[in-house]
């Protein structure tokens, strides 16, 4: 399994097939298996927020009564 690490130092691929270590190769994977996961999570989970916000702003634009007009004050 060959991966990528970025950072300022710049890119860096690795390929954790060849780790001698069989720890080692084991423990990249289970790191590697981990970081995907919650990397899946973060995306459904931000899907899952703009679906809520578009929802939201449907709702709202059929409730005209809750429009509140900005203050002047507000403005300056």
């Amino acid at each position: 399994m060959i991966i990528t690490i970025t950072n300022d130092s710049g890119e860096t691929l690795y390929d954790v097939n060849k780790i001698k270590d069989d720890n080692k190769k084991q423990e990249a994977t289970i790191i590697i298996n981990k970081a995907g996961q919650l990397q899946v999570t973060v995306e459904a989970l931000d899907f899952a927020a703009r679906t809520h916000r578009i929802n939201l702003e449907k709702l709202l634009e059929e409730c005209k009564e809750a429009v509140i007009e900005p203050d002047k004050k507000d403005k300056e």
